[in-house]
C-alpha cells in the first residue's frame, strides 16, 4: 500500500518553505560522502550493452522521479546546504522534524556549488546517470502543474534537460491523483496541461504517436473521468495511451480496461509480499494490456513512523526476477529519488550507486533475454547501522518507525552479494570477526549476523585478491537517530 504523505502534503510543505526562503542552521553540519556522477563500465560486474542495443528492446525501464528532491535545493556546499541544515538535521526547519529525528536519513549525491543554471545542470547530471545505467527514462510525478509551482518548474527543467542531453531519453507524464492541485483540475483542465507538456519530443510517445500518461493512484478518478480525459487530449492533438498506476490493482483494473493501454501498481517493498506479481502480469495480458512492474529496494519513512523489511537486497532481486519471469513489458523503479520514503535508486551517500548497478544487471536480462556474463569479480555489501529493534535514547527523538503490517519479520543481517567470474574464496569481516566461505561463480548472496563495528569483504582466487570492499558505515549500539534503511557499498566503486 502506498502512503500518501510525501506525495502530496509533504511536497506542498516543501514548496511553501522554499518559497518563503526558510533557511535555518542545524546544530552541526551533517557530513556527506561524494559519489560518482555516473556508472563507469568498470564499476559493474559485467559489460553493459550499448545504449542503442538496450533501447532496441520493446521492454522499457523507467525510474520514478519525485520533484521535491532534486540534486540541490540551493546550490550551497553540501556540508551546509538545505539538505544538511533542514532535512538531515533533527533541528531543521524550525524543529518540526525533531520528534522523528529529521525528515531524511539520506540525500542525493552531493556536489560542490556550480555556476550558471545549477538546477538545469543538476537535471542533466541525473539524466546522464540514468542513461549510463541503461534506463529508458523517468516517470515524473506531477504534483502541481501551476506555472508558479516549484514542482512544475522542475518538470519543465527535467524535460528541457532530456532534450539537451539525450534525444532518446523519455519523460513519462504521471499526474499524481492524490495531489491537491491535480485533484482540483477537471478532465479538460488536466488534458490541456498534459497536452502542453507533450509538445516536447522528450515526452514519451508510442510508435503510433500516442502520449503515455500514467496517473498515480488512478483509482481516485473513475473510468468515465479518464474517458473524458482521453477525449479531451485527443481533441488537442495529443491522443493518450493511459497506463494507470493503482494502489489496489486487483479491486480496480477491470473497471479501467476500456480506457487503458496498460496497467501498473505501486507494489510492496518486502520480499514476502511479491507472490502476486505473476498473477498481475497475466491478468493484464489477458485483457490485452501491457504491464509496468514496480521494482523497489526498500521503504523507510521516519515522518510516518513506518518501514518495510526489505531483507537487504532480497526485495530488489525478487521484484526484478518476478518481473522477468512473468514477462513484464515495462518496469518502473520505485523510486529514483524519493528520499522521504527511503526508496531511492539514485546514487547517494548511503548507496554509492550500488542499487543502480544491480538494476543494470537485471534490466540487461530483461531487455536482451540473456544474463550478462560476469566480467569482473565484484562484491556488494549491505547492512543497517543499527539493529531493527533499537530505539535511540538520546537526541530527543520520540516517534519511532515500526514494521508495516504484513511485512517480513525484521532481521539484523549483513549481506555479502558476490558476482564472480569463477569460484573463489570470500572473506567476510563482520563487526571485527572474520570468517571465510567458498563462493560459486555467478551471483550469490550470503548472510551474517549484524554486529557492532566495521564490515568488510574480499574475494581471493589462487592466492590473489581480486575484489575488496570496506563499508564506511559503522554499526553502533548508540545511533543518534533511528535509521532502518540498508546502506550499500561496492568493491567496484572504491
Amino acid at each position: 500500500m502506498k502512503i500518501i504523505f510525501s506525495r502530496a502534503a509533504g511536497a506542498l510543505l516543501l514548496g511553501g518553505l522554499l518559497a518563503a526562503g526558510c533557511g535555518l542552521t542545524a546544530r552541526e553540519p551533517v557530513p556527506v560522502k561524494g559519489v560518482a556522477e555516473a556508472s563507469a563500465t568498470t564499476a559493474l560486474p559485467f559489460d553493459l550493452p550499448a545504449t542503442a542495443t538496450l533501447r532496441a528492446s520493446n521492454q522499457k525501464v523507467f525510474a520514478h522521479y519525485f520533484t521535491p528532491y532534486p540534486v540541490s535545493l540551493d546550490n550551497k556546499a553540501p556540508e551546509s546546504d538545505y539538505y544538511a541544515r533542514n532535512y538531515l538535521s533533527p533541528a531543521g526547519e524550525g524543529g518540526i522534524h525533531q520528534a522523528y529525528g529529521g525528515l531524511l536519513r539520506d540525500r542525493p549525491a552531493p556536489r560542490a556549488p556550480i555556476s550558471g543554471d545549477y538546477q538545469l545542470e543538476d537535471m542533466k547530471r541525473e539524466i546522464r546517470t540514468a542513461v549510463a545505467a541503461g534506463l529508458d527514462g523517468f516517470t515524473v510525478d506531477l504534483l502541481n502543474l501551476s506555472a508558479t509551482s516549484p514542482h512544475r518548474k522542475r518538470v519543465d527543467l527535467l524535460i528541457k534537460a532530456a532534450e539537451q542531453v539525450d534525444p532518446g531519453f523519455r519523460i513519462v507524464l504521471m499526474p499524481d491523483m492524490t495531489a491537491t492541485q491535480i485533484k482540483g483540475l477537471d478532465a479538460a483542465g488536466l488534458a490541456s496541461e498534459l497536452a502542453g507538456l507533450a509538445k516536447s519530443p522528450a515526452v514519451y510517445k508510442l510508435p503510433d504517436g500516442r502520449v503515455v500518461v500514467s496517473p498515480f493512484k488512478a483509482e481516485n478518478r473513475t473510468a468515465d473521468w479518464y474517458a473524458a480525459l482521453n477525449t479531451a487530449m485527443a481533441g488537442l492533438g495529443a491522443k493518450p495511451a493511459l497506463v494507470p498506476v493503482f494502489l489496489n490493482f486487483g479491486a480496480n483494473y477491470k473497471n479501467y480496461a476500456s480506457v487503458s493501454y496498460g496497467f501498473s501498481n505501486w507494489g510492496n517493498r518486502s520480499p514476502n509480499l511479491q507472490g502476486g506479481i505473476g498473477g498481475n502480469i497475466s491478468a493484464s495480458h489477458g485483457l490485452g494490456k501491457i504491464w509496468m512492474q514496480p521494482v523497489a529496494v526498500q521503504d523507510e519513512r521516519p515522518n510516518q513512523g513506518i518501514y518495510d523489511e526489505a531483507n537487504n537486497t532480497e526485495n530488489l532481486r525478487t521484484t526484478w526476477q518476478n518481473a522477468i519471469d512473468g514477462g513484464a513489458d515495462w518496469v518502473q523503479l520505485t523510486t529514483w529519488n524519493d528520499f522521504s520514503e527511503g526508496t531511492q535508486f539514485a546514487p547517494s551517500p548511503h548507496n554509492d550507486g550500488a542499487y543502480l548497478d544491480l538494476a543494470s544487471y537485471y534490466l540487461t536480462r530483461l531487455k536482451t533475454g540473456k544474463w550478462p556474463a560476469i566480467a569482473r569479480d565484484t562484491v556488494y555489501l549491505t547492512h543497517r547501522t543499527q539493529t531493527a529493534a533499537l530505539k535511540p535514547t538520546s537526541g530527543g527523538q520520540t516517534k519511532f518507525m515500526v514494521p508495516r503490517s504484513g511485512t517480513a519479520t525484521p532481521r539484523d543481517k549483513v549481506e555479502v552479494l558476490t558476482f564472480l567470474t569463477a569460484a573463489a574464496q570470500v572473506k567476510a569481516t563482520i563487526g571485527g570477526t572474520a570468517s571465510t566461505y567458498d563462493a560459486a561463480a555467478g551471483l550469490q548472496a550470503r548472510l551474517f549476523p549484524l554486529a557492532t563495528g566495521a564490515n568488510a569483504a574480499s574475494v581471493t582466487r589462487n592466492s590473489t585478491t581480486t575484489a575488496t570492499v570496506t563499508s564506511p558505515f559503522a554499526v553502533t549500539a548508540t545511533p543518534p537517530v533511528q535509521d532502518l534503511q540498508y546502506h550499500a557499498v561496492s568493491s567496484g566503486r572504491p
